[in-house]
């Protein structure tokens, strides 16, 4: 339920984050506002919080760099970017750093609300899940390691252990393209298409120690993992 929710802003234009925070708190959330990087990083590590929501664009510490600290301390938590950027390039590097959604300005709070719930309720899931087998890898989800034989564990980053996570639950079968982007990035445009056959490839070099493992792009459909 919203009541249980925590939510750490993290937005520099003052009236944008106060108009978000006295939003959501009318729906029940608890949010803990911060105007720039390095308090939401202090932040982060004293208060007990279920979700980030992190402007891309601010003083003393950007989103992205701010990201990069927190997945370095906290593979789990949910992050969402807000962001007046469009550019292939910054979607893909938000997605690639561990943030589990993009969300454009301007936004309506009914969408970052149904944006909250659905990560909040895979993040419940996916704590739940074990580790499991593909080819000669072991793969371990809350931990988001690969392990080859008794090799060191290759450790993977939020985004490429979700979208593998998906590929072995559906392994001989295709995995419907828009069906994996909305289901994981909320959406299925260009930006999101562009940053999906990016992970692809980084899986596909991460996994080639066991030649039997293909992810085969099935044109016009979506990929299928096989071993």
């Amino acid at each position: 339920m919203a009541d249980h929710i925590k939510v750490l802003l993290a937005e520099d234009e003052a009236a944008l984050g106060q108009i978000i925070k006295e939003s959501l708190e009318t729906r029940d959330f608890k949010v803990v506002l911060c105007d720039n990087g390095e308090k939401a990083f202090e932040k982060f590590k004293s208060e007990a919080l279920d979700i980030l929501i992190l402007d891309v664009m601010m003083p003393k510490k950007d989103g992205f760099t701010l990201a990069k600290e927190i997945r370095a301390i906290d593979d789990d938590i949910p992050i969402i970017f807000l962001t007046a950027k469009s550019q292939t390039a910054d979607v893909v590097e938000g997605f690639s750093i561990g943030g589990n959604d993009y969300l454009k300005k301007p936004f309506s709070i009914e969408e970052l609300i149904v944006r909250i719930h659905n990560l909040i309720s895979r993040s419940k899931t996916q704590k739940t899940t074990k580790v499991l087998k593909i080819g000669a890898y072991t793969f371990d989800f809350p931990k988001q390691q690969l392990l080859y034989k008794s090799e060191n564990p290759i450790q993977l980053t939020h985004r490429e252990a979700h979208l593998l996570f998906h590929l072995i639950k559906n392994k001989n079968q295709v995995l419907d393209r828009s069906l994996i982007l909305n289901k994981l990035w909320g959406t299925d445009d260009f930006f999101t298409t562009r940053s999906m056959d990016v992970f692809i490839t980084k899986l596909r070099k991460k996994l080639k120690k066991d030649q039997s493992i293909q992810i085969i792009n099935v044109r016009g459909f979506g990929y299928k993992l096989t071993d």
